[in-house]
């Protein structure tokens, strides 16, 4: 959900929401990975287990696949 010049970007874990946070519109994919990978609710559902993938919708979601 966007507000002006923010948004809630969801953080997914298998397709299972288990966190989000909020950042500025227009944030790079880099970035946005990177702030998905040090939300709480990801670290512990990925703890330990390798990434295989990490899927970035700009403004939307991450989604990491372990």
């Amino acid at each position: 959900f966007c507000i002006d010049k923010t948004c809630t970007v969801v953080v997914q874990v298998n397709g299972k929401v288990r966190g989000k946070f909020e950042t500025e519109l227009g944030t790079s994919k880099e970035e946005l990975e990177k702030n998905a990978l040090s939300n709480e609710g990801a670290i512990r559902n990925i703890a330990g287990k390798p990434i295989r993938k990490v899927i970035v919708i700009p403004d939307k979601l991450v989604n990491i696949v372990v």
